[in-house]
């Protein structure tokens, strides 16, 4: 398994653990607490959900900013001479795939909210 996957199921679990905890620290007479702690314990998919929208959108950005990069680079190998146009393309087409993604993150985030 790589680095990133292995932390990434440390979060998770660490997440869950400390959700968890918070649950069952409440004492069987105190009825609020307890109310309270059965509410956050059964909101935590929401924070997941958006938390792996979130994730996904910055990923997929990642990888199609990636893309695009790689394409201007083997465009301008091949026609040097309008290296400048493809440089104007490149960052535009960029800065909308990154104007994507940030709306992508802000919804995943609001879905939490809701």
């Amino acid at each position: 398994m790589t680095k990133i996957v292995k932390t990434a199921v440390f979060a998770l679990f660490a997440m869950l653990l400390l959700d968890q905890a918070a649950a069952f620290a409440a004492q069987a007479g105190d009825a609020a607490a307890t109310a309270a702690n059965a509410a956050a314990a059964a909101s935590w998919g929401k924070g997941m959900g958006a938390g792996f929208a979130a994730g996904l959108a910055v990923v997929g950005a990642g990888i199609g900013i990636g893309m695009i990069g790689t394409a201007a680079c083997n465009a301008t190998a091949r026609q040097p001479e309008v290296g400048g146009k493809i440089f104007v393309n490149m960052i535009l087409t960029a800065a909308l795939v990154e104007g994507v993604a940030l709306f992508a993150v802000v919804v995943g985030f609001l879905m939490q909210a809701g």
